[in-house]
């Protein structure tokens, strides 16, 4: 059914108050929300490309001269960190803030984190105070808008899957942009540089909502200032007996606890496969090979820019009339993007010699998630819809198979050994892989702890998700800790089969149980 034509959703909206404007299907204010979020994501996709790169890097060139071992531990604890604020930010939101103040305040907390980072170069006290505010920022910010985006859609509606979808792929165009020009400029020009640049557009996402509040009614205003429940909780959800609620809050659990084991080996992307990438892969790329890369990373560069400000156009098209000042900052963020884009393809076609930077391999995941996620969409909502423990499924094994790959490419490496020049190949299937995985659970995840939620504590549950997020991310990057030990006593197959193991063990648990979880949902799909 097209989006304008369906009149479950316009009604829902109409009681929120919130404007009926459509964009390419879905309501505008979802892609005020999607702008938003690419921009935060920016930041923190932009400063993590660097943040193991630039601690290992030698001292001569800028680095901190860490070893693996001590920069996946302090890996270990930020990322945990930044993934478990949202459990505070959450309930903070759900009693005193709502949703819209907690973001504007987690978006200015971020940006002035990114500051301080940036005059690393000063003290390095200014990067630990930093990390402390870009942990904080995130608590706030993270898991109100998530709970945003599902109050846009009526609960039981057969688009709320492809909405998220859609807002997960502004997370990435965004985490794609920022780990490409942060990166990029970190390693190439200046790591202070590169902190810095993922604030300033922490800062034009945060004006951009600042002026398009309006735009989303009653939603993610204070709780105290909301009329009536029943003016914007659906009557099914205060109806629901007790027995059928906690049923699908085991549900949630269950799917938390799974995410765990899919985080813990996917976020290996900024941890262990950094050091991958840095130490045991070709990265110098001279003759045709360097030429070639040229060209594909040009495309890569440019051709993200035009989608995501086609998007922006259409958006522009919608809501300009009422709300200029969100479409006048995100077109100059935009028109900074594009100058630094094309700064980039230029500079690298000057070059005789290509040297694919560090950070360059995090970009696949962002770059397939905006190539595919569409795609992912129309099957989930016209070909094949499994149930939500399937599509975990999926994804564990997605991301076990991502990591099958690296150990196969792996196998030349001698026992022990600090370097190595394997192909860039099996770094750009995994991701690959990782991205199909990624497709199949996390949108996925986020839709059903909305779905099967009630309302009253959607920001603490988004919390509890991110909670997942948290452990995963810590175990992650302490595993990571573990990589020149069982490198040194093994091989560094044997380390990427230890990481593939797991997923595909909680995988065939989900598809086992699969029948029982979906009894316990009560009806939600």
């Amino acid at each position: 059914m097209n989006q304008e034509n369906d009149v479950a959703l316009v009604k829902h909206l109409a009681k929120q108050g919130v404007d009926d404007k459509m964009v390419m299907g879905h309501p505008a204010s979802l892609f005020v929300l999607f702008f938003t979020e690419m921009w935060e994501r920016f930041s923190y996709y932009g400063m993590r490309a660097l943040l193991t790169v630039f601690l290992i890097t030698e001292l001569a060139k800028g680095g901190w001269g860490w070893d693996n071992e001590k920069a996946m531990n302090l890996y270990a604890w930020y990322t945990g960190l930044v993934y478990l604020t949202p459990l505070i930010g959450g309930m903070i939101a759900d009693k005193l803030t709502g949703y819209r103040k907690a973001i504007l305040i987690g978006a200015l907390i971020m940006t002035l984190g990114h500051a301080s980072m940036a005059f690393e170069h000063i003290s390095g006290n200014f990067f630990y105070i930093g990390l402390v505010l870009m942990i904080l920022g995130n608590g706030m910010f993270k898991p109100n808008i998530s709970s945003m985006v599902g109050q846009l859609y009526p609960n039981n509606s057969t688009k709320k899957d492809a909405g998220y979808t859609i807002f997960y792929m502004g997370i990435n165009s965004g985490a794609f942009l920022g780990m490409l020009l942060c990166g990029y400029i970190g390693e190439k020009v200046g790591w202070h540089y590169g902190f810095g640049l993922a604030g300033v557009f922490m800062f034009f996402g945060m004006i951009q909502f600042y002026f398009a509040q309006k735009i989303f009614g009653i939603i993610g205003e204070k709780p105290n200032t909301v009329h009536t429940p029943t003016e914007h909780v659906e009557p099914e959800e205060d109806e629901a007996p007790k027995n059928v609620v906690r049923d699908r809050l085991v549900v949630v659990a269950v799917l938390m606890i799974a995410s765990i084991f899919f985080f813990f080996a996917f976020e290996q992307a900024g941890g262990s496969m950094t050091i991958f990438a840095k130490d045991y892969t070709q990265r110098v790329l001279t003759g045709g090979a360097g030429e070639t890369f040229k060209w594909v990373d040009a495309a890569l560069t440019i051709f993200p820019i035009i989608i995501v400000t086609y998007v922006l156009f259409k958006l522009s098209q919608q809501i300009f009339s009422k709300y200029p000042m969100t479409v006048i900052a995100t077109a100059i963020s935009f028109a900074i993007i594009w100058v630094l884009g094309i700064w980039k393809v230029n500079r690298e076609f000057s070059l005789d010699q290509t040297e694919v930077t560090v950070s360059w391999f995090q970009i696949l995941n962002s770059f397939f998630i905006i190539t595919l996620a569409s795609s992912f969409s129309k099957l989930w909502e016209k070909v094949w819809n499994p149930s939500g423990p399937v599509k975990f499924a999926f994804g564990l094994i997605l991301v076990a198979v991502g990591f099958l790959a690296l150990a196969y490419g792996s196998m030349t490496i001698p026992q022990g050994a600090k370097t190595a020049s394997v192909s860039m190949i099996w770094l750009i299937l995994a991701y690959f892989f990782h991205t199909t995985g990624e497709l199949c659970l996390s949108p996925v995840g986020l839709s059903y702890v909305s779905k099967l939620s009630p309302k009253k504590f959607a920001g603490l549950l988004f919390g509890l998700w991110f909670t997942a997020s948290a452990i995963a991310n810590f175990i992650a990057g302490k595993t990571g800790s573990y990589i020149d030990k069982i490198t040194e006593a093994y091989s560094m197959t044997v380390f990427f089969l230890i990481i593939a193991a797991l997923p595909i063990a909680v995988a065939l648990l989900l598809l086992l149980f699969n029948g029982k979880l979906k009894k316990m949902m009560h009806g939600i799909h």
